[in-house]
């Protein structure tokens, strides 16, 4: 059955328990990318951002080892896979935040490095591939392999997935105004995303149009760049606008291909990278503190509050050791 004009979910009664796995991820992605970013802004610390990683990249360990029972006839060799990597996922990011914990003794990320917002930002995107083509083969595994990679790469259980952890971070996040209703805009762009090779020649045209308009306005704004902060900002956001322009021109490359596998493997390559470079974004403008208001304010963690009272404050006068006053001084 197709709902809102939606290609069909190829969903079954067979396949429960693998949406349920798959809903249960979203959301344990969505509240540990929650918790590794400070809601005062800190860099978090890297036993913190390490076990991020390890949740997330578990999690893709187990969508792979329930992607290997479509593929693999012996079934109690595939759950067997199953069973280990659920282990896996309950034991590995316990012992590696251990031993994460005596390697790094707690230090902080450097707030201008690079290197972990990118890694998470990859093993997120690479997780929500991976549930993509789960769900490709699932429902039609005589497929070729081309075309379950593009169904996977462009279906809701890839777009919308990507698109929930994105608007968490953007609701959660201290971003400027610009800032936010681009980044907004990109998020929504994912949750469109299904539509535009469903439909080919309106949805490629209308993503097309939507992004090239959105690509327009963002460029006319960095023209006068009056009041946007440092070069670098400024650059991040001329990345921003080299992003809808490349996702305007996948959508029309998916119009004008009417659809071909080709043009939807490269929509949905493009909207990747798109989405994985704005969680990367997201992630370090966080911990870079920079000023800005969120959309939904959270409450702080007990320990962000007991660093903030243990902050040090202005500058106290050095102390006086008690003991007799001087002779007051004679005037001539």
């Amino acid at each position: 059955m197709v709902a809102f004009g939606l290609p069909p979910l190829e969903v079954n009664a067979s396949l429960a328990w693998f949406v349920v796995i798959a809903l249960s991820m979203i959301a344990i992605t969505v509240f540990v990318l929650g918790k590794v970013l400070p809601v005062r802004g800190r860099p978090p610390l890297v036993t913190q951002a390490l076990l991020a990683l390890v949740v997330v990249f578990s999690g893709s360990t187990l969508l792979l080892a329930l992607l290997f029972v479509f593929i693999n006839p012996n079934g109690t060799a595939s759950w067997t896979w199953v069973l280990l990597a659920f282990n896996f996922m309950m034991m590995g990011p316990a012992g590696t935040w251990f031993i994460g914990l005596i390697v790094f003794r707690d230090r902080r990320i450097v707030a201008t490095a690079w290197e972990w917002p990118v890694a998470i930002a990859v093993v997120t995107t690479a997780s929500e591939v991976t549930m993509g083509v789960l769900f490709a083969i699932a429902g039609t595994p005589s497929a070729a392999a081309l075309d379950l990679f593009a169904t996977g790469l462009t279906s809701i259980w890839f777009f919308w997935s990507m698109s929930a952890i994105m608007l968490a971070l953007v609701l959660w996040a201290p971003l400027r105004p610009l800032e936010r209703d681009a980044l907004f805009a990109l998020a929504v762009s994912g949750v469109l995303g299904p539509w535009v090779t469903a439909y080919p020649t309106v949805g490629g045209l209308a993503m097309g149009g939507l992004m090239t308009a959105v690509f327009l306005l963002l460029v006319r704004r960095l023209a006068r760049p009056g009041g946007l902060g440092s070069a670098a900002e400024l650059s991040l956001l001329y990345g921003l606008a080299a992003a809808f322009l490349a996702t305007a021109l996948s959508g029309f490359f998916v119009a004008v291909a009417q659809g071909s596998a080709v043009a939807d493997v490269t929509f949905g390559t493009v909207m990747a990278v798109v989405m994985s470079v704005e969680i990367a974004y997201l992630f370090r403008r966080f911990y870079r503190g920079i000023p800005g208001a969120p959309v939904l304010a959270r409450t702080p963690d007990d320990d962000e509050l007991a660093e903030d009272r243990a902050a040090p404050t202005i500058a106290s006068e050095p102390a006086v050791a008690a003991g007799p006053l001087p002779p007051p001084a004679l005037e001539r």
